[in-house]
C-alpha cells in the first residue's frame, strides 16, 4: 500500500476536484504494474492499469487501491467493472468512500462477486492524502486551511516587527509543497502590504507554479498605495482575485481591473469580508480548497468566526519570552481548557530543527471572544 500511496502522490495538486488515487498490482511479491490519477477527469486508474497490462493478471495477484472505487470518485461502475472483468480475486483497499452514505459500496460490490477484499490498509495515510477532496464531497464546501510559523511561545515576530526567518529553509520548502497541493492561496491585506509575497509554489527542480491567489481586503487598502503589490502586476496577475466588500471605493476596483486583476465584491454590514459568502462563491466556481498564509489578524478572525477548517503550525526552537512580541493567536477568552480550540486527526512532521503539527480544527460548543480586539481592527 505504501507503493500505491507513492504512486498517488504523483498527482499532487493536479487532480482537483477529483481525488489523488494510486493503484498497484503485485504478483509473486513483486510490483508488475502501477497507475495513478494524473489530472481531473481522468478515467479510473484501475481500468487504465489493467488495460495497459496487456494480459490478464495471475490468479494469485493482489491489487492495492488507496481509495475505494465508490460513487464520490465516480468509479463505482468503471472501477468495479474493470476489476471484475480482469478475473482478480484479491483486492486491498486503503480509505473508503469519504461520504458516509456511500462508504463500502464499491468494496461490497466486489465481495458480492466473490472477491476477497481487505479494507482499511494504512487508512490514516490514505485518508490524509485527500484532505481537500474529502472535505469537498462531505460538506459541499471548500476547505479553508491556514499556515502559521511561530516560536516556541507562539510568536510570529519580535516587538520590532522582525519576522524573517523564524522557521528554517526545510520548513519553508514544505510550505511550497502545500502551496502546490491547494488550488488557491490566500492572504490578508496587512500581510500583502507588509511583505509583498509572490504566493507561488517554488519547489527545487520544478517550474514555478501559480494557482488562484486570493487577497482578503474589505476596504481595498492594497489598492490605495502609489505602487501596487507585485501580485497585481506580475505575469500571474490574472490568477489574482481580490475579495472585497461593497464598502470599498469603486475607483480602486477599476484600478485593479485595469491591471487585469479580478475583484469579487461581497455585500457586508461591517466592512469585513463575509466568509460564508466567500465559501459559497468558491464552491460555485469549483475552488475546492484555500491555503491561507495570513498574519495574526486574519488567522484569529477565522478562528473567532469558526471559519478555519484545517491548520498547519510550524514551530521553531526559538523562545522570545516577550509580552510585546507579536502573537499568532489573539482575541479569545478561554477560562477553561474544555473551551479551547483543538486539532483532530493530528499529524506530526519534523523539518530540520523545526516541528510541524497539522490537523482538522475542532471548536468547543462555546467560544468566547474579546469583541474589542476584533472591533478595533
Amino acid at each position: 500500500m505504501r507503493a500505491a500511496l507513492d504512486e498517488a502522490r504523483k498527482g499532487w495538486g493536479k487532480t482537483h476536484p477529483q481525488p489523488m488515487i494510486g493503484v498497484v498490482l503485485v504478483e509473486k511479491g513483486k510490483i508488475v504494474a502501477s497507475e495513478y490519477v494524473d489530472r481531473s477527469g481522468a478515467r479510473s486508474p484501475e481500468a487504465t492499469l489493467l488495460e495497459n497490462l496487456g494480459r490478464l493478471p495471475s490468479k494469485t495477484a493482489n491489487l492495492f487501491l488507496t481509495l475505494e472505487p465508490g460513487p464520490s470518485s465516480n468509479r463505482l461502475e468503471s472501477g468495479v467493472k474493470a476489476i471484475l472483468e480482469s478475473g482478480l480475486k484479491n483486492v486491498f483497499i486503503g480509505a473508503g468512500d469519504p461520504v458516509l452514505e456511500q462508504e463500502n459500496k464499491g468494496a461490497d460490490a466486489l465481495k458480492e462477486a466473490g472477491l476477497k477484499v481487505e479494507r482499511r490498509i494504512l487508512i490514516e495515510d490514505c485518508t490524509d492524502l485527500n484532505l481537500i477532496f474529502n472535505h469537498w464531497v462531505k460538506h459541499q464546501s471548500p476547505v479553508l486551511a491556514a499556515k502559521s510559523a511561530t516560536t516556541m511561545d507562539g510568536k510570529i515576530a519580535c516587538r520590532t516587527g522582525e519576522s524573517k526567518w523564524i522557521t528554517g529553509e526545510a520548513s519553508r520548502q514544505n510550505v511550497m509543497c502545500w502551496r502546490r497541493l491547494f488550488p488557491a492561496i490566500g492572504v490578508g491585506a496587512g500581510t500583502l502590504i507588509e511583505d509583498d509575497p509572490r504566493l507561488t509554489s517554488r519547489i527545487d527542480g520544478e517550474e514555478e507554479w501559480c494557482g488562484v491567489r486570493f487577497v482578503m481586503d474589505g476596504l481595498l487598502r492594497t489598492a490605495m498605495e502609489r505602487f501596487l503589490p507585485s501580485i497585481y502586476t506580475d505575469d500571474f496577475r490574472d490568477n489574482t482575485i481580490v475579495v472585497t466588500t461593497d464598502a470599498a471605493g469603486t475607483g480602486y476596483i477599476r484600478r485593479l481591473e485595469t491591471e487585469g486583476v479580478n475583484v469579487w465584491v461581497l455585500p457586508t454590514a461591517n466592512m469585513k469580508v463575509p466568509f460564508p459568502d466567500f465559501r459559497k462563491k468558491c464552491y460555485d466556481v469549483g475552488i475546492t480548497g484555500i491555503y491561507f498564509e495570513g498574519g495574526s489578524k486574519l488567522t484569529s478572525e477565522m478562528l473567532q468566526m469558526r471559519e478555519l477548517d484545517y491548520h498547519f503550525n510550524y514551530r521553531a526552537p526559538l523562545l522570545l519570552g516577550d509580552d510585546k512580541a507579536v502573537p499568532v493567536y489573539r482575541g479569545m477568552r478561554i477560562e477553561k481548557l474544555s473551551q479551547a480550540i483543538r486539532l483532530e486527526n493530528v499529524r506530526h512532521e519534523s523539518f530540520g530543527d523545526d516541528q510541524m503539527v497539522r490537523g482538522h480544527v475542532s471548536y468547543p460548543s462555546r467560544l468566547d471572544v474579546d469583541e474589542t480586539v476584533f472591533s478595533n481592527d
